[in-house]
């Protein structure tokens, strides 16, 4: 009897646990011109990136950016450049938070940066297939998970589609601009 009751209660522990850090996870919508596209952060993994992600969020700073880098069965970038390709000024690069717990999957949001690890500032790129030469560990630091997709991975889909040509020597660059329009923090449940 006592051995039922202590696994009921640790049952109960575990999924009140389960429900805090669930709970814990923020979550931000990012309107684009194509559609709306909603991330879970993870700051559980990630922390000084995702909270880099939201200040930039807070701050207004990706709204009126575009996804500036769309390749085809490899992931969509934004977050740094503006409709006419300027790139805007950032806040100092953050440190690498790449994890062999967070692989770069399908679906997943991570921070673009220079080849230099600890480079990443405002830009991040969404996953459109599984880019496991991404990841700590494979072929260097590798590129902070810090987000995925929960919603909207049909959006991410579409834009991956775009035409693209070369626009003022960057390559995959969208023909018409793919606007985010905004990314907000969503209230959690």
């Amino acid at each position: 009897m006592i051995l039922g009751l202590s696994f009921l209660t640790l049952q109960a522990h575990a999924q009140t646990d389960t429900t805090d850090t669930k709970a814990a996870l923020p979550k931000v919508r990012i309107l684009t011109s194509e559609g709306a596209i909603e991330l879970q952060l993870r700051p559980d993994v990630a922390p000084k990136t995702v909270e880099n992600f939201l200040q930039y969020a807070r701050d207004g700073y990706f709204d009126g950016t575009i996804f500036h880098r769309v390749i085809p069965g490899f992931m969509i970038q934004g977050g740094g450049f503006t409709g006419d390709m300027v790139r805007k000024e950032t806040r100092t690069p953050i440190q690498n938070e790449a994890s062999p717990t967070m692989p770069n999957l399908r679906g997943t949001v991570a921070m673009a940066r220079t080849n230099a690890p600890d480079s990443a500032t405002s830009q991040f790129f969404i996953n459109i297939t599984n880019n496991d030469f991404l990841n700590a560990g494979v072929r260097g630091a590798g590129y902070a998970v810090f987000a995925k997709v929960t919603a909207g991975m049909g959006v991410v889909d579409t834009i991956a589609g775009v035409k693209t040509a070369h626009v003022r020597g960057m390559a995959d660059v969208p023909v018409n601009p793919v606007v985010i329009e905004s990314v907000t923090l969503l209230e959690q449940e």
